[in-house]
């Protein structure tokens, strides 16, 4: 059986960061944010060529070992078969192991990149399984489901599939991102959560979870009760004491601050009169960035001009 045909021109495919959690919305709610990486792809005749700039660009592999490649790799199987070769160029502009999504944004690129390259492909890859495909890598949908459709999303499993819903976040929500020089292992943020927790914390954080989807849509003003959580941040504060710290003290100046992801970044939840000030509260140990919310997603772009990514 003849494999699938390819395009000879290459594809730019733009994915934003995400922060999932939000406080209570444990594996279950992100949010895409304006802070991008790009990756041009394009069918060689032969090989494995990877150019990288930008986050990673002295410590990430470049070779079949990348997230990239591999998700490239496992989308290109399901679509029927492999290109002779590949030519890939990364521009990483998200920070790896801050908990804001570069590991779902690297899977993303690659399974977007991989169906836009291959003709006919959205037959056999659409959006659904595009999804189905990020969180089987990924291992969980909430940061991929926020990377693939933008905004505010809700995800879940159902008979072993992920699924998830959009929603529009409030257009007066200014995310500021806290982001420390050191990373944090997913791993190990993830390996301090108990293996049960109190059913009174469990139904705190129902209740929180529900209202969040409340006031990030509609209502920020409640932003600041809605983002309590009991379920991982406590739990996870010996790895990253710094951040605990500053969302205790962000929280306590009335701004709503959680850990994004599994950390360390911490991210404040503000709105246009706020954000300056926000932004200036971070001390020497932190980069603060003021951030718009993404509302595309995973995005396919026109080629860029020569060194414009």
């Amino acid at each position: 059986m003849a494999g699938p045909a390819f395009r000879a021109a290459a594809v730019r495919v733009r994915v934003p960061a995400t922060s999932a959690n939000l406080g209570p919305g444990f594996d279950a709610l992100g949010l895409a944010l304006g802070l991008y990486d790009d990756v041009v792809v394009r069918v060689a005749d032969s090989g494995l060529h990877i150019d990288i700039a930008g986050e990673g660009s002295e410590t990430l592999p470049r070779d079949e070992q990348h997230l990239l490649v591999r998700s490239l790799r496992t989308a290109f199987d399901l679509l029927g078969g492999q290109p002779r070769g590949l030519e890939i160029v990364c521009a990483n502009r998200i920070p790896h192991g801050r908990g804001l999504g570069s590991s779902s944004a690297a899977i993303c690129a690659g399974i977007v990149a991989a169906r836009a390259v291959t003709i006919g492909a959205d037959a056999k890859l659409d959006d659904t399984a595009l999804l189905e495909l990020a969180t089987e890598i990924e291992g969980h949908p909430d940061n991929v489901a926020a990377c693939l459709l933008g905004g505010f999303t809700l995800s879940w499993m159902e008979g072993g599939a992920a699924r998830a819903i959009r929603m529009e976040p409030a257009d007066s929500i200014v995310p500021v991102v806290f982001v420390p020089g050191k990373p944090v292992l997913t791993e190990t943020a993830r390996g301090l959560l108990p293996r049960t927790v109190p059913h009174v914390d469990a139904a705190a954080n129902a209740g929180r979870a529900a209202l969040l989807v409340e006031a990030l849509t509609r209502r920020p003003e409640l932003l600041l009760p809605a983002t309590e959580d009991r379920l991982h941040q406590e739990y996870r504060a010996p790895a990253m004491p710094e951040s605990a710290a500053l969302v205790e003290r962000l929280r306590g100046d009335g701004i709503p601050a959680v850990i994004s992801g599994a950390g360390p970044t911490v991210m404040a939840l503000a709105d246009e009169e706020t954000a300056g000030k926000v932004e200036a509260l971070a001390g020497a140990d932190w980069a603060a960035n003021r951030l718009r919310l993404d509302q595309q997603g995973a995005s396919v772009l026109p080629l860029a001009a020569s060194g414009d990514i």
